[in-house]
């Protein structure tokens, strides 16, 4: 086989996949990627790259370890510099070893690139120190999930470990952890933690092992267990940030959310997805327009959706060449750059009406003007430029919520929501009413807060279409 295939550790939270990794993913012909996998790190990909989604995640379809193995090799065979991205480290309960062992009886040319796990790293992020001189001097990983089903034979054993116990994939079983440490001598009164961070949610529920079980009866996977003494430190930075300890609700896309999500933890908050938007394209998404006077995108999804529709088309960045093409803002002209163009229009004001007369001002009556947007968008924009402009109003896709949304009491404990777009506000809302009614709801731009009206929470609106700006909008509400 010619290909090369790299099994990476991406790290269990934003931000923490290694160097050497991110080399291999920044070079790859094709990258093989898990459930948990941070949206905005397949950004690293080359735009060329195969993307392929096998899901691995306990209690949802996703495909055999066998397939998995038999596409790498598929892949390699190719000729491909393959990634195989996991979550955390691949060969801490991750099966990396059983697809480099698949990869090596086969022949392939294969490599393990270590990750930071979330044994470690997510009690850290919680503030627990998985050890520490005083309170524990080792730790031990297991998983609660095993191959065969159930807790690990070897369990009631670690009942005698002297120092912090760290179990994974046990959320579901955590009331038998707890009852068959606690049979085998544990104290009830040892500091338990359930704690998660990662792209999608952020928490740490804390008690002993006597009622973690019911403290943590709502929390949502993936999450870390971690048993001992060290479980009831919290050495956290930043509690006098902004928005120090306030759990927000992510209301929009999974690429969206995570870019907001990063934002709001900068400021000290604790972001979690309440539901998650899913861009369904339409037909007309197929017929990407090439060749006009000026092609319009009103989203950063629009420009993804576009290129990915004009690639399967045998087309790339050359087939615009000629025209004009525009941005309702800066982050719709950020997405546009990561396809290797630079907009010709982005308006100051960075909102529909903006772009209307800066499209206006600055083209030629009777320019062919096609916009490629949201069907649940404002049509306002179409009508305003027909008067002057042959218009392309390209209805390209549609927002609609995906099959999960956050536990009733995670929704209720929430101190403020955050939408970023009317469309997604509207289909957010159907599924999360009612809200609380002291929470704030946070808009990007003016669309999205007539969205939110006719509700009594108090409306925040973003200075700029932006994910700093609505968290930073966020923060000034709350303060």
């Amino acid at each position: 086989m010619s290909g090369f295939v790299s099994l990476v550790g991406a790290g269990c939270a934003p931000g923490l996949i290694t160097l050497l990794g991110l080399e291999r993913l920044r070079r790859c012909d094709a990258v093989v990627y898990d459930e948990l996998i941070d949206p905005e790190l397949l950004l690293s990909a080359p735009p060329g790259a195969e993307r392929l989604y096998v899901g691995k995640r306990a209690g949802r379809p996703s495909a055999k370890q066998e397939e998995i193995s038999a596409l790498l090799l598929r892949l390699a065979a190719e000729g491909k510099r393959v990634v195989r991205l996991k979550g955390g480290d691949p060969y801490v309960f991750g099966r990396g070893g059983e697809e480099l062992l698949a990869l090596a009886a086969a022949g392939a040319a294969c490599e393990e690139i270590p990750g930071v796990s979330s044994a470690v790293a997510v009690p850290a992020l919680a503030g627990i120190p998985v050890t520490h001189r005083a309170l524990s001097r080792g730790f031990a990983v297991v998983t609660a999930h095993t191959a065969e089903g159930g807790l690990p034979e070897y369990f009631d054993s670690l009942a005698d470990f002297p120092g912090t116990l760290v179990v994974l994939m046990g959320l579901g079983r955590l009331g038998e952890i707890a009852a068959r440490l606690a049979a085998a001598g544990v104290d009830a009164g040892t500091p338990c933690a359930v704690a998660a961070e990662g792209a999608a949610a952020r928490y740490c529920i804390r008690g002993t092992l006597a009622d973690i079980a019911a403290r943590a009866k709502d929390a949502a996977p993936p999450a870390v267990i971690v048993i001992g003494p060290a479980a009831a430190l919290d050495l956290r930075p930043g509690r006098s940030l902004p928005l120090a300890g306030a759990r927000v609700g992510l209301t929009g896309t999974r690429r969206m959310n995570a870019r907001l999500a990063r934002e709001l933890r900068a400021l000290g908050a604790e972001p979690f997805t309440a539901c998650e938007l899913t861009l369904s394209p339409l037909p007309a998404a197929d017929g990407a327009p090439t060749g006009c006077g000026c092609l319009v995108f009103t989203s950063a999804e629009g420009v993804r959706l576009y290129f990915e529709r004009l690639a399967r088309r045998g087309g790339d960045a050359r087939s615009l060449a000629g025209g004009k093409i525009a941005c309702v803002g800066r982050a719709t002209a950020a997405a546009l750059m990561e396809r290797g163009l630079r907009a010709d229009l982005v308006p100051e004001g960075q909102t529909t009406a903006a772009l209307a007369g800066l499209l206006l001002s600055e083209l030629p009556p009777g320019t062919e003007v096609c916009l490629y947007r949201s069907a649940q968008g404002d049509a306002a924009l179409a009508e305003r430029l027909s008067a002057r402009f042959a218009v392309r109003d390209i209805r390209a896709y549609t927002a609609v919520p995906g099959e999960y949304m956050a536990p009733r009491p995670l929704i209720e404990s929430a101190a403020a929501f955050a939408f970023t777009s009317a469309a997604g506000a509207r289909a957010a809302l159907a599924r999360l009413s009612p809200l609380p009614a002291g929470a704030l709801l946070a808009a990007l731009g003016e669309p999205t807060a007539r969205a939110l009206g006719g509700l009594p929470n108090r409306v925040a609106v973003a200075a700029a279409p932006d994910a700093r700006s609505l968290a930073e909008a966020v923060a000034a509400a709350l303060d």
